[in-house]
């Protein structure tokens, strides 16, 4: 009973921290945005002007939230921390650096390499691929489960991003995915509740368009995501997931516009 009771409240600490420090972050950069409002500042589909200061603060939120929640093993922090901070800070570099960058998608980036072109979107695909490859292999033992977790971690963080094209998508989806990791017991138990966390703090700001997740806070919840479906299933779930990220990334185009029209 004491090991139930324990996981329970390491969700809710999990949650509950996710949360806390995600609206404190909020505040503090829509009070001191990094290098001045305007480079925050969006125009979001229907042309309103928001801020993305959300997708920072869900990043820290999420990263510390899952760093200290009580019962993790060391290498699942490391490996979670990674993950998330990569993620956010591949994704907030996208955010700035490919703001008026019309190209999308795995092929347009690639075939700028091919040009010897570097874009933001090629680092992003590039490094948030080997934080999911190093946080697998810290979470995993055998060769072809860390490429499994690292297609995972890599891939959950992607599909988010590809959701999030109006508001509260891809706030909800982490929301609705998370939630089956809080019965798990666990790692993936605190580790799916603090992206719930996170996710929760903004939704409200995302719906009504006063913020949105951006790049930054898409990939960061979906990699956290990642890492709590890696520690929460063996090889047999962990070629499930990673076969279906890797259908839903082949088809980006078509989920975005089924986000967008839901």
């Amino acid at each position: 009973m004491a090991a139930a009771g324990d996981g329970v409240l390491g969700r809710i600490s999990a949650l509950l921290a996710a949360a806390g420090t995600t609206r404190a972050a909020h505040a503090a950069l829509r009070k001191r945005p990094p290098g001045g409002a305007v480079l925050w500042e969006r125009k979001n589909y229907a042309g309103r002007t928001v801020d993305l200061h959300a997708g920072l603060a869900t990043a820290a939120g999420t990263a510390l939230a899952a760093a200290t929640a009580p019962g993790l093993p060391a290498r699942t922090r490391t490996a979670t921390a990674l993950a998330v901070l990569a993620a956010g800070g591949c994704g907030a570099y996208d955010d700035v650096c490919g703001a008026d960058d019309p190209r999308r998608g795995f092929r347009a980036h690639l075939s700028a390499l091919r040009h010897k072109e570097i874009t933001s979107g090629a680092v992003k695909l590039f490094g948030i691929g080997a934080a999911g490859l190093a946080a697998g292999a810290l979470l995993k033992e055998r060769p072809a489960d860390k490429l499994l977790a690292g297609v995972v971690i890599a891939g959950s963080a992607h599909l988010v991003n590809l959701l999030d094209v109006r508001p509260g998508r891809a706030a909800g989806a982490v929301l609705a995915a998370g939630a089956p990791g809080l019965l798990r017991r666990g790692p993936a138990g605190p580790l799916s509740a603090a992206p719930m966390g996170a996710a929760a703090a903004v939704i409200g700001d995302d719906l009504g368009e006063r913020t949105m997740l951006g790049d930054a806070g898409a990939h960061a919840l979906g990699a956290a995501l990642g890492v709590a479906i890696v520690t929460g299933n063996g090889r047999r779930g962990l070629a499930a997931h990673a076969a279906a990220l890797v259908a839903a990334a082949a088809a980006g185009d078509r989920v975005s516009r089924t986000a967008a029209a839901l």
